[in-house]
């Protein structure tokens, strides 16, 4: 684990320091918040190729590994399985064949595919993980608040198939360029690759290193919104902080004297940042959460109800599936 947080920071560094080289290509206008401005104006089926392949190929090794570890049923341990050597390995390969990729014929998968797909996969890949660990932490101030346990089931067995398609899928939407918001975008794609890869070991389940990837999107959203100039960082500074204080922390193992000092901490930097900002944006610390609870229950309710489907018109002979 901290060979992986190692390697994020440096092939990070490395990606800046190389990001020079593309400031010559020719880029079309910004036209709004549903475009993406780094692709090129002409794509050709070779520029579109050198993105799609790889990662395709990036994508199936991974969800290979994955099945073949759960094939094996091994136990947690304090060391490497092979499986978890592979996938550290892969992962770092095609990072480097796409930082390659992006200096040769620069368009990563965001020619073809919308935007908001990027930013789509990762927020499912935040509501799962809060929709897997309310069995664990609760999903409110440490209370359940109704979720199916047949849901939390599901995404306990499946959740490495999505989780790393969101992260493999959201590395090879965006060409390795070196602007601030990507950098701190990649640092933290880095990383949930290398949880990724830690799968059926202990380190995959330390929880004080799993909610720091949790809030880490806190960090890498407020800086993106005040890199961007419009005044939106408190939105994601304290809309993610608020899933911290409702949700994360109860999984922290922390005392009570402890999460009222983090509740009191909230409660008085939202004080002062909306002093001077204005009672009336109040409303932003609450967009995030609202809008990420309510993907958690309708993801759990959609998936309790396929699952109660699938129990009722399987096979016979496929009960084991269940």
């Amino acid at each position: 684990m901290l060979g992986g947080i190692a390697f994020s920071f440096l092939f990070t560094a490395l990606i800046w320091l190389l990001g020079p080289r593309l400031d010559g290509v020719r880029l079309l206008p910004d036209q709004g918040a549903a475009w993406y401005y780094w692709k090129l104006p002409e794509a050709t089926v070779w520029t579109r190729l050198s993105a799609w392949l790889p990662y395709l190929l990036h994508q199936v090794i991974i969800w290979w590994l994955i099945y073949r570890a759960q094939m094996q049923r091994p136990g947690y341990t304090g060391g490497l399985h092979w499986f978890n050597v592979w996938a550290l390995g892969v992962n770092a390969a095609f990072i480097l064949l796409h930082l390659i990729q992006t200096h040769v014929f620069y368009d990563g998968l965001a020619q073809d595919v919308s935007v908001f797909s990027s930013q789509g996969s990762v927020i499912l890949l935040l509501v799962m993980v809060i929709l897997m660990e309310s069995r664990r932490r609760g999903l409110l101030f440490g209370r359940s608040a109704g979720v199916p346990d047949s849901a939390i089931g599901v995404v306990k067995r499946y959740h490495g198939y999505v989780f790393a398609w969101a992260t493999i899928y959201t590395f090879w939407f965006h060409p390795t360029v070196s602007t601030p918001g990507h950098l701190i975008g990649f640092i933290y794609m880095f990383l949930l690759l290398v949880q990724g890869s830690l799968f059926f070991t202990r380190a995959h389940l330390n929880r004080a290193w799993t909610t720091s990837l949790e809030v880490a999107v806190l960090v890498h959203g407020a800086l993106v919104a005040y890199g961007q100039g419009k005044g939106l960082w408190p939105m994601f500074a304290f809309g993610f902080g608020a899933i911290f204080i409702a949700t994360q922390m109860y999984g922290l193992g922390w005392p009570r004297w402890a999460r009222w000092t983090a509740i009191a901490a909230f409660v008085a930097l939202v004080t002062l940042v909306y002093s001077g900002r204005g009672w009336g944006k109040l409303n932003e610390v609450i967009r995030i959460p609202v809008i990420e609870y309510v993907l958690v229950f309708i993801l759990a309710w959609l998936i309790a109800g396929g699952h109660w489907l699938w129990r009722r018109l399987r096979p016979a002979g496929a009960a084991s599936a269940a």
